[in-house]
């Protein structure tokens, strides 16, 4: 059996960074929907994100996206966090919506080109340094459509070259989250399509280089809590770009489409000791809703990750490893089965109502005001989304 007041104690110490592109505009590649009420700049979208942390009280962390969320003064930006009961998390830099970056960014075969682009990245170091943030995001949508278009290896060495220098810029405290992507926007190579790819590169880098896995970058049928047991154990598993995927990168709410896989995933997080503070994993929300309203939908995906890490805290460890070492594989799987099954919202109920909160984040949200609030005063103006 496992110690209930251990499960307490771990779930309430849990902490699910939300991104500031999940409240504005954004959605589908193909037509995004606009909303009533989304923010218009990186301020509103900061306080729609402090709302989700007021009502689940494990979201007390915004990441946001440059060029998407430039401001004129980021120490201002941190600062109207702290004022929101929030703060700045991971930076996420973007080198892939410029006309320039066609062919590429740190890859691109123009050197000019690739110079912008590594600016851009020593650029949101600085962002980093101005509002206490830790993390760099770095995904590249670098890559080849036709077999020839470029020199694969000479592409790895570009990327190599790049990353080098923009670690060598980090603080002491800063590190890369380097992500990875099998496909899209090119479609024959990727130059970082796989965690081997990103693992390797952080492995060359130096030790504030981590991989952070996008639940919905891989092919169908990956094993991600493979990939997730290996890098924790190799101490190199950064964070999560948590989103659910039905057919391929779709950004949907996570544990949408499969959510006995979060739990999966959850349980390799949790035996391989990823909760802990000190592991550095950052539990972030990666999510563009488009058909649904925002902050119910982030409320939603929080308290969907807060109920697969209950269910994962609540294996019975020993009695697991017990069925592993006699070969009983009915009795292992049935270890992790009786957890899964585990209805654990009345115990995240009560953990709500000890700590001060509603029992239900959603209806608390929704009977606060707020949505109409909001609807009501931003009226006019450029409302933010993914051009911003």
């Amino acid at each position: 059996m496992q110690d209930l007041t251990a499960v307490r104690a771990a779930l309430r110490a849990q902490r699910i960074e939300t991104p500031s592109w999940a409240y504005g505009n954004s959605g589908t590649r193909f037509k995004v929907f606009a909303q009533e009420g989304v923010p218009r700049d990186p301020f509103e979208k900061i306080a729609d994100a402090a709302q989700v942390h007021t009502y689940t009280g494990i979201a007390p962390i915004v990441s946001l996206h440059i060029p998407w969320d430039r401001v004129e003064d980021y120490t201002e930006l941190a600062q109207f966090a702290r004022e929101h009961g929030v703060r700045i998390g991971a930076i996420n830099a973007n080198v892939f919506q410029d006309d320039d970056y066609r062919l590429g960014s740190v890859t691109n075969p123009d050197p000019g080109v690739r110079r912008k682009a590594i600016d851009h990245l020593l650029a949101c170091v600085d962002v980093l340094d101005a509002t206490g943030s830790r993390d760099l995001k770095l995904w590249f949508s670098d890559g080849t459509n036709y077999p020839g278009q470029g020199d694969i290896a000479d592409r790895q060495g570009l990327l190599a070259e790049a990353l080098a220098e923009v670690y060598a810029r980090l603080g002491a405290e800063q590190r890369i989250l380097l992500e990875y992507k099998l496909f899209e926007p090119a479609f024959y190579m990727t130059d970082v399509p796989d965690w081997g790819t990103a693992y390797a590169h952080c492995l060359k880098l130096g030790s504030r280089a981590v991989v952070c896995v996008d639940t919905g970058h891989h092919a169908p049928g990956t094993n991600i809590e493979f990939i997730v047991a290996f890098l924790l154990r190799a101490g190199r598993l950064g964070a999560f770009d948590f989103n659910s995927r039905f057919y391929a990168d779709d950004d949907l709410m996570v544990g949408a489409a499969d959510p006995f896989q979060l739990f999966r995933i959850m349980h390799e997080v949790v035996r391989g000791g990823g909760l802990a503070p000190a592991v550095g994993v950052n539990f972030m929300l990666d999510q563009c809703h488009n058909i649904e309203p925002k902050i119910p939908a982030q409320i939603r995906s929080v308290t969907n990750v807060q109920e697969a890490t209950a269910k994962a805290l609540l294996v019975d460890a020993q009695a697991l490893a017990d069925a592993q070492r006699a070969g009983d594989v009915l009795a292992a799987n049935a270890v992790l089965m009786d957890a899964y099954n585990t209805d654990v919202r009345p115990l995240l109920r009560e953990l709500r109502v000890e700590q001060g909160l509603a029992p239900d984040p959603v209806a608390a949200y929704h009977a606060s005001g707020y949505a109409e609030r909001i609807r009501a005063e931003r009226v006019g103006g450029t409302q933010a989304g993914w051009g911003a």
